[in-house]
């Protein structure tokens, strides 16, 4: 897995990246009420918000880590929000999508690199 600044992890599979927020993301935005997923075939660059979440405590976005095309949401987040504070890392995906550029994902932190960086 690969992790960004912004508390996103992604996962490779093949030549689709599965992408969803981390552990210590979803502890910080307390529980989730509400997730709001793009469209699939939604062409995005690095840094386009891509999904809205809101929380007991806050609202945030998620912000594409890659540019690429949505090819899959996970809709069960839609009915059932909650799914993000139990396995932020597992059943809570956000989005897969296919890399322009599988490159990008060089300069993301490993998961030690990851843990060093939240402290």
């Amino acid at each position: 897995m690969k992790f960004t600044e912004e508390h996103e992890w992604l996962r490779v599979e093949g030549d689709v990246v599965v992408v969803g927020i981390t552990e210590h993301a979803a502890e910080q935005l307390g529980d989730v009420v509400f997730v709001e997923l793009p469209d699939t075939e939604t062409e995005v660059v690095k840094d386009d918000e891509v999904v809205v979440i809101e929380s007991v405590k806050a609202a945030s976005d998620i912000l594409a880590p890659i540019d690429g095309e949505i090819v899959e949401v996970n809709e069960a987040l839609v009915d059932d929000p909650g799914k993000v504070n139990e396995d932020p890392q597992g059943d809570a995906w956000f989005f897969k999508m296919k890399a322009a550029d599988l490159s990008q994902l060089d300069d993301m932190m490993d998961e030690a690199a990851y843990k060093a960086f939240i402290g």
